[in-house]
């Protein structure tokens, strides 16, 4: 809180002395020529300013990037149109091939009589599933020994 005390002390001396000074210097010599004392009248320079360029620009950037959507949306339309067109092709050839065909009638006159197979008949066997532990292997592991694995049924 002292420094802004401090800072607002020294602009007030600051102004003090700056005007004390312009005064002392027009006391010295004498009366003070009306034309320096008194401004002639400024006129204004013209600025542009900054915001107007942005918005030209953002204008031609936004009318680019609608365009550019504009653009993707139409060849998206033109894909479409087209993948509906083959595929509407493609059913017309569908249906086509699907046209429903006569079959022919069986003979019934002769009946059918299945004839007996030439392979051996399979034996069957009762499955086993159990893992025995082989001694011989240090490292503990289970393996299949398919030598018990499979037991014929009696």
């Amino acid at each position: 809180m002292e420094k802004a005390h401090t800072k607002s002390a020294l602009k007030f001396v600051k102004a003090s002395s700056q005007s004390a000074v312009s005064w002392s210097s027009t006391a010295t010599t004498g009366m003070a020529n009306p034309k320096s004392t008194s401004k002639d009248n400024t006129k204004p320079q013209e600025f542009r300013l900054h915001t107007q360029q942005r918005a030209a620009k953002r204008a031609m950037f936004n009318y680019s990037v609608a365009t550019k959507l504009y653009l993707e949306e139409i060849q998206k339309k033109r894909i479409d149109k087209l993948q509906k067109m083959i595929d509407e092709e493609e059913i017309k050839l569908l249906r086509k091939e699907m046209v429903p065909r006569a079959q022919l009638m069986p003979y019934f006159d002769r009946p059918f009589f299945p004839q007996r197979s030439n392979r051996p008949l399979t034996i069957p066997r009762e499955p086993s599933f159990l893992k025995y532990c082989s001694p011989s292997s240090g490292n503990g592991l289970y393996h299949f020994d398919q030598a018990h694995a499979w037991k014929p049924i009696k």
